[in-house]
């Protein structure tokens, strides 16, 4: 028996061991077999043509992006939501169309042929993705902006991105906050892609998917019962996912034991409503910490909601500057005083048009991720409290740079021979640098050893562009922000007279919300001022 079922399977499987053609019924059965083939060759075409209309869609909706954003790049890449669905495209996207192209020898053909362009094409990754992600949540938190407005690609109530953002692209933002294990924003994400899921036709992303993630964030963020209800859910969808088993085990016990503590086991009573609910955590009304003040002034400022009392207002003023050189007497500059104690200062149209475009190229081919000194090992090193790119210019590389070095001395009269060398910055999506400050405290006794010319007695900060929302540098301690305008700057001292640093200079680069920024800016130091900003005993001297 065992010897007929053999010879049974060699003859389906192998028909062509020249027994076929001894009987005609055997041979009839090749039609059977010839109309297997011809639909599973049809079935193969309609995959292959279903995947090259979905590689159609993708490159024709790229190629409309694309042309859109090439009218004009900056204005397209000054929203930071089109500049993440374009991170996304060539990470996220990029990936899917890449997995569909291999698996012929002509898509491997041409991935091969861009791989070897990899040192002309510049190809964002994984950490570009979870950077331009991690911006848009900054923008998010610090101008306080709605999640589902966003979604719809409007910002405070304007249409900005070219399209709204499918269940998809917000699951993308969730889950890159999941990765930074920011549980907040995961919530916020993954609910607005679960409601465009349910709300698309051609589905963008799996629904037990989104689940999943919501479950665990819902639960990190104490509220284990709801947790449980959405892991419940996605069993039902999923009735053998794995890791939603085990979860729904571990939030039972959970929630059991909060349901013991409830009751009082422990001491602790609690009324009803809360137990419903299953709150996990409770909030305590602590006094804020020096931090969250800062915090909330800064956040606050960077939106435009903080103003001078109108007792200060009412001592500013504008004016020429006729001095202290021979140049302004000749050219007067416009100045705005802006503060008094710290005294702040804005000069208009300090930069001609011409002078920025030599210095932004100048500037460009040089550009590194901006750092900042570790004030206890004096090291330079990158921060995430400091995002954007810069480079240093010499009055050697270019004869612009050279007079405008001058300009600045001109202007406020201090020696520019022991300066630091032009900074120019650009913020890309998101970029700012939070409350620092210029000048090096105390405990930094080695902050600018190398250079040999004391501590940094003042900041001239020029700006060269506007930017359409955010961007502004505020100083959280006196109330007060500056609006980037292309071709003006600002100066403040960073030093009292007496060399003690002013505290109240601490100030902060709001991230750019709408546009792009520009600014350059020349660190002014002590050594070569002791006649032109002469030290006092105290700091109200002078």
């Amino acid at each position: 028996m065992w010897g007929l079922v053999y010879v049974c399977v060699v003859l389906v499987a192998s028909p062509s061991h020249g027994e076929v053609f001894t009987a005609m019924s055997d041979i009839s059965r090749l039609l059977t077999t010839e109309g297997e083939m011809i639909r599973a060759v049809e079935n193969y075409i309609i995959a292959q043509e279903e995947r090259l209309e979905k590689l159609k869609r993708d490159v024709y909706e790229m190629e409309r992006v694309h042309d859109e954003a090439a009218r004009s790049p900056e204005a397209f890449l000054g929203n930071p939501i089109n500049t993440y669905l374009l991170v996304k495209r060539l990470t996220v996207d990029w990936t899917d169309m890449q997995n569909i192209m291999t698996d012929d020898s002509m898509g491997k053909a041409m991935l091969n042929n861009l791989t070897s362009m990899a040192d002309f094409l510049r190809w964002p990754d994984e950490e570009d993705l979870a950077g331009v992600a991690v911006a848009l949540m900054r923008l998010q938190d610090t101008y306080n902006l709605d999640t589902a407005q966003l979604a719809r690609g409007h910002i405070y109530g304007k249409k900005q991105a070219y399209r709204e953002l499918t269940a998809a692209d917000c699951f993308e933002l969730g889950r890159q906050s999941y990765n930074a294990g920011d549980h907040y924003h995961t919530m916020l994400w993954m609910n607005e892609a679960l409601k465009r899921q349910e709300m698309e036709s051609n589905k963008t992303v799996d629904h037990s998917d989104i689940l999943e993630y919501l479950a665990f964030s819902t639960y990190m963020q104490g509220n284990v019962r709801q947790a449980l209800k959405l892991t419940d859910e996605l069993l039902a969808e999923k009735p053998n996912h794995q890791r939603a088993q085990g979860n729904k085990v571990y939030y039972e016990e959970a929630l059991q034991a909060q349901y013991a503590k409830k009751r009082g086991e422990d001491g602790v009573t609690m009324d009803k409503e809360a137990v419903e609910k299953g709150y996990t955590v409770t909030e305590n009304a602590e006094v804020a910490n020096d931090w969250q003040r800062e915090r909330r002034a800064y956040e606050r400022l960077c939106r435009g909601e903080g103003k001078l009392s109108p007792s200060a207002s009412k001592k500013l003023f504008c004016y020429y500057q006729h001095g202290p050189s021979e140049f302004l007497r000749i050219s007067p500059v416009k100045t705005e005083m802006v503060h008094i104690n710290p005294t702040v200062y804005i000069y208009y149209d300090v930069l001609s048009d011409s002078e920025i475009a030599v210095i932004k190229e100048l500037a460009t081919p040089n550009f590194k991720r901006a750092t900042v000194q570790n004030y206890k090992t004096g090291e330079l090193e990158t921060a995430s409290y400091r995002i954007s790119k810069s480079s240093w210019l010499k009055n050697e590389h270019h004869e612009v740079v050279a007079t405008v070095n001058q300009r600045i001395e001109s202007i406020t009269g201090l020696e520019m021979d022991t300066a630091e060398e032009l900074q120019v910055a650009n913020y890309g999506i998101g970029g700012h640098y939070e409350p620092h400050f210029d000048y090096a405290r105390r405990e930094e006794k080695d902050a600018f050893k190398s250079l040999g010319t004391g501590n940094r007695i003042a900041t001239f900060l020029f700006y060269m562009t506007d930017v359409e929302a955010g961007g502004a540098t505020v100083f959280p301690y006196i109330n007060l922000s500056l609006w980037p305008q292309k071709g003006a700057a600002a100066f403040w001292h960073n030093l009292h007279p007496n060399g003690e640093g002013d505290t109240l200079t601490r100030h902060a680069a709001c991230p750019v919300l709408v546009g792009t920024k520009w600014v350059s800016n020349k660190w002014i130091h002590e050594r070569g001022q002791e006649f032109r900003r002469p030290c006092a005993l105290n700091r109200n001297e002078l």
